[in-house]
C-alpha cells in the first residue's frame, strides 16, 4: 500500500502539539529554539524572523542530533524544545517529525508558518543571509 504526502503530513502533524505564532513568539522568549528550514532565496525574498536560527532542511537532523559529530552547540541532549519554521507550514511539519525520529521529543512547528507569523504582526526583517553551518 502506498500513502501521499497527505497521508505523510497527516501522520507528521498528529505527532506534533503545533503552535501558534504567538505561542510560538512567548515560547522563543522562554528558551524554545525557533528554527528556520527555509532556503536562502524563500527568505530573501518573504524576510525572517529576528533571532531565529537558520538551518536549511537539509541539515537539519544533522545539526540536532546531540549524538551527531556535527550538530550545533545548542543540540546539547534531546529535551531541548526546538520549534520548525518553514513558509507556511508544510514542509516544517514534516521536519519537526523527523527531529522526533530521533528523540527529540518536545520538537514541533509553527502552524501557518511564516505567512502566519507575518499576518500575527510578530517581528520581522529583511534577510540577513546568515546560516548556521
Amino acid at each position: 500500500m502506498t500513502r501521499t504526502i497527505d497521508d505523510l503530513l497527516a501522520e507528521s502533524r498528529a505527532r506534533l502539539d503545533r503552535l501558534s505564532p504567538d505561542e510560538t513568539f512567548t515560547a522563543a522568549a522562554h528558551g524554545a529554539i525557533l528554527v528556520d528550514i527555509r532556503p536562502a532565496a524563500q527568505r530573501l525574498v518573504s524576510g525572517e524572523v529576528p533571532g531565529a536560527l537558520i538551518v536549511e532542511r537539509n541539515v537539519l537532523e544533522w545539526r540536532f542530533d546531540p549524538a551527531c559529530d556535527a550538530r550545533l552547540p545548542v543540540a546539547v541532549d534531546h529535551d531541548i524544545q526546538v520549534i520548525v519554521l518553514c513558509e507556511e507550514g508544510y514542509t516544517s511539519s514534516l521536519a519537526a517529525a523527523a527531529l522526533k525520529d530521533i528523540g527529540l521529543h518536545r520538537a514541533t512547528d509553527v502552524d501557518g508558518g511564516f505567512v502566519a507569523w507575518k499576518a500575527a504582526g510578530l517581528p520581522t526583517q529583511m534577510s540577513s543571509q546568515r546560516v548556521a553551518s
